[in-house]
């Protein structure tokens, strides 16, 4: 099975949601049919910011809210699976929430950001699973930005059969090297395919590196996006190149799950 797979790299402004989704649906406006997954950065719609925000007034149910029926909308008008994240509203407290929507415009899977960088612990809730979601025909594993330092939160998204993994991002400048390498890193430790979708721009408070890029299960660079401005990177992937890759080197198939008890609670 091929994919016709694209990242955005935005610089949305912070706190404009209103703003932000309408040059989402810009980008998308007369490219129906032209992607079947479209990946976008962390917290595309708000913007990304930890202090002097009102992330509680920001979030919204998930589903339920205006922006989920936006991007709806929007993922249905052009065919493409959308896939980022969002400020999340439920039981009071507010998540780092990706959503995957489908090409028919359904809510296919959620997952709240589970391992926060430290500072976000002030401002967000974790959430307590791992997912993966299929969204026509293909399956895409979830991580969020920080969670890209954790190999093991790919190789059980792997395990689970992601084919795919995306990880919806803010990385500030000065950070460029961990998104490089992690990406990569990743995408061969386990032999799938890795999008990362990134910030980019200043807004006001934060520099973002931009940098975004999809990374085949070798390891290597099929695209990837500048330092400097948003835009739109593409590769068409062949998840039968999973299979390829695993077969002549079976990296997963020959763990010893018995030899790592430090890893089990």
């Amino acid at each position: 099975m091929t994919v016709r797979l694209a990242v955005a790299q935005t610089a949305p402004r912070v706190g404009n949601v209103e703003s932000n989704l309408s040059e989402l649906e810009e980008l998308l406006d007369g490219r129906a049919g032209q992607w079947d997954v479209l990946i976008l950065p962390e917290l595309f719609p708000s913007g990304y910011r930890r202090e002097g925000i009102d992330h509680a007034m920001l979030a919204e149910p998930v589903p339920g809210g205006p922006t989920i029926g936006r991007l709806s909308r929007a993922a249905a008008m052009v065919r493409t699976t959308l896939v980022g994240t969002m400020l999340e509203a439920a039981d009071g407290r507010v998540y780092d929430t990706a959503v995957v929507i489908g090409p028919d415009g359904s809510l296919a899977a959620t997952y709240r950001k589970t391992h926060l960088y430290p500072a976000e612990r002030r401002h967000f809730a974790p959430g307590d699973r791992l997912t993966v979601a299929e969204a026509d025909g293909l399956r895409i594993g979830l991580a969020i930005c920080f969670e890209h330092a954790f190999p093991e939160v790919f190789a059980e998204l792997a395990l689970a059969g992601a084919e795919l993994i995306a990880i919806p991002s803010a990385v500030p400048v000065g950070f460029e090297y961990l998104l490089e390498l992690r990406t990569r890193a990743r995408a061969q430790d386990n032999q799938l395919f890795v999008a990362a979708a990134n910030l980019v721009g200043f807004d006001g408070a934060t520099q973002w590196c931009g940098g975004s890029m999809i990374v085949s299960p070798r390891g290597e660079v099929l695209a990837r996006a500048g330092a400097q401005n948003p835009e739109v990177i593409e590769a068409v992937i062949d998840v039968g190149e999973i299979s390829g890759e695993r077969s002549q080197e079976p990296i997963l198939a020959n763990r010893r799950p018995e030899l790592y008890p430090r890893l089990r609670p």
